[in-house]
């Protein structure tokens, strides 16, 4: 077994699993070592994930998957996420006296959780090994118990109010009721439960049989609006990913409902400018790259929500020529004032290849850290909050409606070589900093030739307002020099520095195909993860 720190690749022959958690990556590595595949390893490193990264995913949240098959070297696309309940209108919370849906409790889990249909469904497509056999992992994690991470009883200590409020009983992220202290080793017996409800009996037993008993005749009896029927009709939607190049190679994410299009939008924005000119971490380069953030983040703002919905003209938002009329408002002298909206978001990002060529990039979230908080009796997970993204104003193109899938930050990342051939699997997780974490690794891997954990290392900037800030402003990480942060505030750019190392930017992954035959993987040192080999 082999595991990455944080100033060094792993490379491997043999396939290679990258995640925010190491026992996550380590179950994935199992399941590629008994037989499995890519996708079968994504399962099973997502599953465990649940149990070892509560705060950030788990059963009660949506996935996003790009897929590619090295037998037909097709690159399939999986929407997870689900919709909103059938009782979710725009009149329900505003003659509840609501301006903004709720961000905690029952009435902020108002989409039906769907990432456990987007591994029935990749599963059922792809994999080689025994459904049963891929949560096997984790139940032994929840049954078993595993060390709390630091990231864990940070999240758990912010969110203690929210997890204990309105409960019938104790909260299984907060044992003796307490907060737990890290390294503690913790169990989740009910979530073992339910897992091994759901190995047994498939993932029928979430949507129509004992466990969505459990999620909809809780949420009745607390107020909330998820049904039987809602969960009953819910499906994951496979979907064509939409593509730009860039530096000739093939950059693919998924369609709306994600914010996928936005990194695709800032690729071209920024190509027509000589990067190697420009120079890696300089006033000018971070400047550009904020700059062009901005202008897709207006498109993003006034285009995303689900496409069932609206007539998205995305072909046309990631279109070179569509960027080209709009690259004269990007100025190296002067920031562009341009507003973005807020976006939250915990999320957790795995990379996964196999021997035989095989990728998955997969992003799984909850929304905010433990989502809305709402832990359902006896099942050992929470419901996520997506659904409170959704706007109450009903000229907003992101206004809830029932059955309507919000905006979504979520936004798994793959690179192909000009013949389809895949190059490079990655992203991140971090709300409105996926788009921009992801162009950070885009150009220091693809035009100043960094190594993937390389690229990861270096330092990160974050515009916008996110993780429940109240301003608009640029972040950048503390190791960026003060001279390259003055000459930024000099521009009209409103920085703000954080730690040398913060969570705030993500914890983004990166697997490599390398021409030697090797994968290369580079995990984020902001995150407790590991690049694992089988």
């Amino acid at each position: 077994m082999n595991i990455a720190n944080a100033s060094q690749s792993v490379k491997s022959t043999t396939g290679l699993v990258v995640c925010p958690h190491h026992l996550a990556s380590a179950a994935g590595a199992q399941i590629l070592r008994a037989g499995g595949n890519a996708v079968d390893a994504a399962i099973a490193t997502q599953a465990a994930l649940g149990v070892v990264y509560p705060h950030m995913t788990g059963l009660g949240g949506d996935a996003f998957w790009l897929i590619y098959d090295a037998k037909t070297q097709a690159l399939r696309g999986l929407n997870g996420s689900g919709r909103a309940a059938a009782q979710a209108t725009q009149a329900f919370y505003t003659q509840q006296g609501y301006d903004e849906i709720p961000q905690r409790g029952p009435l902020a889990a108002l989409t039906v959780p769907g990432a456990v249909d987007s591994w029935a469904q990749a599963h059922q497509q792809f994999s080689q090994l025994a459904w049963a056999d891929l949560l096997q992992p984790a139940i032994a994690l929840a049954r078993n118990g595993y060390p709390a991470t630091g990231s864990q009883i940070h999240w758990t200590r912010r969110d203690r109010p929210y997890l204990q409020a309105d409960t019938i009983q104790p909260c299984p992220f907060l044992p003796n009721g307490e907060v737990p202290n890290t390294g503690e080793t913790l169990t989740n017996l009910d979530l073992a439960a339910t897992l091994t409800t759901l190995a047994k009996e498939g993932a029928k037993s979430f949507y129509r049989g004992a466990i969505a008993a459990q999620i909809t005749d809780f949420l009745a009896s607390v107020g909330g609006l998820l049904t039987a029927t809602d969960l009953a009709q819910h499906r994951s939607d496979w979907v064509e990913p939409i593509e730009t190049t860039y530096r000739g190679y093939r950059v693919a994410q998924l369609p709306p409902n994600s914010q996928g299009f936005t990194v695709l939008q800032m690729l071209n924005l920024i190509e027509s400018f000589d990067l190697a000119a420009i120079g890696h971490s300089t006033a000018d380069y971070y400047h550009l790259m904020v700059e062009a953030t901005k202008l897709a983040f207006v498109d993003r703002d006034r285009w995303l929500t689900d496409p069932t919905f609206a007539d998205i003209p995305i072909d046309e938002l990631v279109s070179k020529a569509y960027s080209d009329r709009r690259r004269f408002r990007i100025r190296l002298d002067r920031a562009n004032p341009d507003p973005a909206s807020p976006v939250g978001g915990d999320t957790v990002y795995t990379a996964v290849v196999d021997a035989a060529g095989n990728a998955v990039s997969i992003i799984q979230s909850l929304y905010f850290d433990f989502g809305s908080a709402v832990v359902v009796p006896d099942t050992g997970f929470v419901l996520q909050n997506r659904g409170s993204f959704f706007s109450l104003d009903a000229s907003h193109i992101n206004v809830l409606a029932p059955r309507k899938r919000t905006f979504h930050t979520l936004m798994p990342g793959l690179v192909r070589h000009p013949d389809g051939s895949p190059y490079l699997v990655l992203g991140t997780m971090g709300g409105e900093g996926q788009p921009q974490t992801q162009l950070a690794l885009l150009t220091r891997l693809l035009d100043y030739g960094f190594a993937p954990q390389a690229a990861i290392d270096q330092p990160r900037w974050l515009w916008g307002r996110t993780w429940g800030e109240v301003e608009t402003g640029l972040t950048l990480e503390g190791r960026i020099p003060a001279e390259v942060q003055q000459a930024l505030r000099d521009r009209g750019q409103p920085v703000k520095t954080a730690p040398d190392w913060t969570e705030k930017m993500g914890h983004a992954h990166v697997i490599r195909f390398n021409p030697d035959g090797t994968v290369e993987g580079g995990c984020d040192p902001r995150s407790d993860g590991a690049a694992i080999a089988p």
